[in-house]
């Protein structure tokens, strides 16, 4: 399968072509589902196509909006054909997908390090009667709505993030862990020296970890960092290491982190969308209001990972088109 060139293509275009068209397809899956606009398939109807979705009316702009939407996925295509062209030479550069896993990461990183510590902030001051004080009695009672907190505390701090990692180089996993042991740590002292323990204490140790567990993973794959249970493969060829993870990449990697964006955005209902939607918290009143967040979790988990999984299967094979073998 891999022994010609124009399959190694095809491996290349196949790769490429998935973590574009997922950026397309998480981006219109907010712009169709938050701001009502038509989406690909809104589009189509509009214009004469048929599909198994409400035939909504949608004024100019909104078919304007939809169009681009549209040309997104056509984007998606055509860019990858257009990067394979001015790689025409083996090897192939790995590096545009790894800059991009670790933006996405690094933004992702940031921005639960500012909410989780401004949402355990305001939930502390809540709960001890203070917050009255401090912002006003009506804002007080707003910031104790999922949907007003999520609004205008947490994504304004989710843009801060953002825009601290494009100032930032690397990604600073270090800096949540040392928060993530503080957090236990503050917990253990609070509990059994003072005797006192909230709800948030532990929604902020949870929340830090999943983000710490899953936006982790695409680094740890791209410095071979993950456990592997194997017989076999530690003894082989670097060739034949580098297509066994070439079909592993095309095969089970990226289709993977498509299920779970297919599964879980397809629509409004959807496993991620809904508690997205609704912004969905814990049962605890005055526990942090972050849980709708743990949702978004997922799709950067999946979305860095067919970066990184497309990083790694270009590494791959360059090794395939160079020929190398183990030196070990």
């Amino acid at each position: 399968m891999l022994s010609s060139q124009f399959s190694r293509n095809i491996c290349h275009y196949i790769a490429l072509s998935s973590a574009f068209a997922a950026s397309a397809f998480i981006l219109n899956n907010f712009l169709t589902h938050i701001f009502a606009l038509p989406g690909l398939y809104g589009t189509l109807n509009a214009v004469g196509f048929s599909f198994d979705t409400p035939e909504d009316t949608y004024g100019g702009f909104a078919l304007f909006i939809g169009i681009f939407q549209s040309l997104t996925y056509v984007a998606a295509l055509v860019y990858p054909y257009m990067i394979l062209r001015s790689q025409s030479a083996a090897p192939r550069s790995s590096a545009l997908m790894n800059n991009a896993a670790a933006r996405i990461v690094s933004a992702a990183f940031w921005a639960v390090m500012l909410i989780g510590i401004v949402d355990a902030a305001i939930s502390f001051v809540r709960i001890e009667n203070m917050l009255p004080s401090i912002v006003g009695a009506d804002l007080a009672l707003s910031l104790g709505k999922p949907s007003f907190r999520g609004v205008y505390v947490h994504m304004p701090l989710l843009f801060a993030g953002i825009a601290i990692s494009f100032m930032r180089r690397g990604v600073d996993f270090i800096w949540l862990a040392s928060l993530i042991v503080f957090g236990e740590l503050l917990i253990v002292i609070t509990r059994f020296i003072f005797s006192y323990e909230q709800a948030f204490m532990g929604d902020l140790v949870r929340f830090w970890y999943a983000a710490l567990f899953l936006f982790a993973s695409a680094y740890t794959l791209k410095e071979d960092g993950h456990v592997r249970v194997d017989v076999f493969y530690a003894g082989l060829e670097r060739r034949t290491k580098s297509i066994l993870n070439t079909i592993g990449t095309l095969f089970f990697g990226i289709p993977l982190c498509w299920l779970i964006l297919i599964r879980g955005m397809w629509g409004k209902s959807s496993l991620i969308n809904s508690p997205m939607m609704n912004f969905e918290t814990s049962m605890s009143g005055f526990g942090m209001y972050v849980k709708y967040l743990m949702a978004a979790f997922l799709i950067i988990f999946a979305l860095s990972m067919i970066f990184q999984f497309t990083a790694y299967l270009l590494n791959s094979m360059a090794d395939i088109e160079e020929k190398i073998t183990d030196d070990v």
